[in-house]
């Protein structure tokens, strides 16, 4: 074992691989990209103990009700590690938090990030961070704090790992929710970007590993002429946004799910009472009648030998978010969907049931 005593038998933070001087670059060179995302409720900026944000506005509800939601984007970082892309895994981390929440009709307010790495550079985790901002951004909150951990010893110099947190609001009189859904309502889907941030695992085992970087960045036919990389690490979709502004129009939405791991079969349910199932109409390879599966998605789904019931617990299949609807009002919230920026199809409808997900496999 080597001694980093200095000539004085000193061993400093330094020594033992934390630089401090660095993680204050860190944050000197993401304080730009915090600011963009600033709200008029955040008070102070970075550098306190605490992130201060006023509530004042929540006084305006009938039934102020806080939500909150935490997640990570998991082993797609080691994809991007590898590939040395940093830029993007922020949007995912908001994502998956943000994207959450909005299930229930709640608009998320702010944000906070966990940023933890083998050796610290500020450039990386400007980059990182750069993403978070952005993320935050689409959907509307305040990125107001975060921590930056250096973990010499534990984590391998180039590794990091992302954790995020969100806090939002709804009026209780305005939850959305499965007690609102009835049979003969009409399910909506929102296109997705492709894999999102789920099932890595699965992606890294049967597409990624074996192959170098030049073989990751080629562009391939079966990808309509995408590259592996790309496909894998584009970013996820963030609706929060756009389907906040849809409900502030008034669009009559019932119930969401987001649809993350665990695929359709695994998300679909939560947005069902007991009494009520989703019928999903399925088209194979097609996705289904109104939506079609992103091809990195069929790409690794053929590269795993997967049924399609096992690509549809595993895989979005091309559904991002699923909304459901009265059939009287599907052509209003279509129309509030399109204005923004949204494709939105008929997926399947719900039925009589038990709070399942049942596919209906159609020609």
């Amino acid at each position: 074992m080597s001694d980093v005593r200095n000539a004085v038998g000193q061993v400093t933070y330094a020594d033992a691989g934390v630089d401090v001087d660095e993680g204050a670059r860190a944050v000197d060179a993401i304080k730009a990209a915090v600011a963009t995302t600033a709200r008029p409720e955040v008070i102070g900026g970075l550098g306190g103990f605490g992130s201060c944000f006023s509530a004042a506005a929540l006084k305006d509800m009938d039934d102020p009700v806080l939500v909150s939601g935490t997640d990570g984007v998991g082993t797609k970082l080691a994809i991007a590690q590898l590939l040395g892309r940093n830029d993007t895994v922020g949007e995912d981390l908001v994502a998956m938090c943000a994207d959450d929440i909005v299930p229930l009709g709640a608009e998320p307010l702010f944000f906070l990030d966990y940023v933890a790495v083998g050796k610290l550079t500020a450039e990386a985790v400007a980059e990182i961070v750069g993403g978070i901002a952005r993320g935050c951004r689409k959907s509307g909150c305040a990125l107001v704090g975060g921590e930056m951990a250096e973990h010499p010893g534990v984590m391998n110099p180039d590794d990091y790992d992302l954790a995020g947190f969100v806090v939002g609001v709804v009026d209780r009189p305005k939850m959305l929710g499965p007690k609102k859904v009835s049979a003969g309502d009409v399910i909506l889907g929102l296109p997705s970007s492709g894999i999102h941030s789920n099932g890595y695992s699965l992606v890294r085992k049967v597409a990624i590993e074996g192959k170098t970087v030049e073989e990751l960045n080629e562009p391939r036919e079966e990808l309509a002429g995408e590259s592996l990389a790309d496909a894998v690490l584009r970013p996820t979709t963030i609706y929060a946004g756009g389907l906040l502004a849809a409900l502030r129009e008034g669009a009559p939405i019932k119930a969401m799910a987001h649809i993350t791991g665990g695929g359709i079969t695994e998300n679909l349910n939560r947005a069902l009472p007991a009494h009520v199932d989703a019928l999903v109409d399925r088209m194979g390879e097609a996705g289904g009648p109104g939506w079609s599966i992103p091809p990195v998605i069929s790409y690794v789904s053929e590269q795993a030998h997967l049924s399609l019931d096992e690509q549809y617990r595993t895989f979005n299949m091309g559904v991002g978010m699923a909304l459901i609807v009265d059939p009287d009002d599907v052509d209003d919230v279509a129309e509030s969907l399109s204005k923004q920026d949204f494709e939105p199809f008929v997926m399947g409808e719900c039925v009589s049931g038990t709070g399942k997900v049942v596919y209906r496999d159609v020609a």
